[in-house]
C-alpha cells in the first residue's frame, strides 16, 4: 500500500521555502540600499526574484553642483533641480553607469562651466560594465550647468550637463 504524503510535513517545507524566499528578498534588498543600485534580479533553482526601487531624477542631482553653478538662488528654490531636468538643453545619460569628468584620474576634465563645445565633442565618460563610454555633445554650445560629480552613478535618462 502506497504512503500518502503527511500533511504537516508538506506545510512545513512550504513554510521553509516562504522563510527561504523571504530571506532572500530581504538579502537583495539590502543590497539595493548598500550599493545604491536600483535594481537586482537572481535566478537560483528555478526560482526568478526580481527586486527594484524608485529614485526620482530630482534626488539624484547633487545639491552642492546646483549651488556652486547657480549661486545661493538655487539653494533657496528646491524646485530648481527639477527645472534643469526639464531644460531643453539638457543632455541625459545615455546609460547606467558611473560617471566622470576626465579620461583618467587627475587629468584635465574635458568640460568646465563656461566651455565651449562643437556637435560630438566628448562631455564626459560613463563607465558601464567595465567600458569607457564617451559621451558626446548634440548640439554646439556653452555649457552651463554640470549637474553630476566626478565619479557619481547615473541613471538612464538622468541629465548630465545643460548646454545653451
Amino acid at each position: 500500500m502506497a504512503r500518502q504524503p503527511d500533511d504537516k510535513s508538506a506545510a512545513k517545507s512550504k513554510n521553509d521555502s516562504k522563510n527561504d524566499d523571504s530571506a532572500l528578498i530581504r538579502e537583495l534588498a539590502l543590497l539595493l540600499a548598500e550599493t545604491n543600485l536600483t535594481e537586482i534580479e537572481i535566478e537560483r533553482a528555478g526560482l526568478r526574484v526580481r527586486v527594484a526601487r524608485n529614485i526620482s531624477i530630482a534626488a539624484s542631482v547633487p545639491a552642492a553642483s546646483v549651488a556652486s553653478v547657480a549661486g545661493p538662488a538655487a539653494l533657496a528654490v528646491p524646485a530648481a533641480a527639477t527645472d534643469l531636468a526639464k531644460h531643453p538643453g539638457a543632455v541625459p545619460s545615455p546609460m547606467v553607469g558611473t560617471a566622470y569628468w576626465a579620461p583618467e584620474p587627475g587629468a584635465k576634465p574635458f568640460i568646465e562651466i563656461g566651455t565651449k563645445v562643437s556637435a560630438g565633442q566628448t562631455l564626459l565618460i560613463i563607465e558601464a560594465m567595465k567600458t569607457m563610454n564617451q559621451i558626446p555633445s548634440p548640439r554646439a554650445g556653452t555649457v552651463t550647468h554640470i549637474l553630476v560629480e566626478d565619479g557619481q552613478p547615473v541613471e538612464f535618462g538622468e541629465p548630465l550637463v545643460i548646454i545653451e
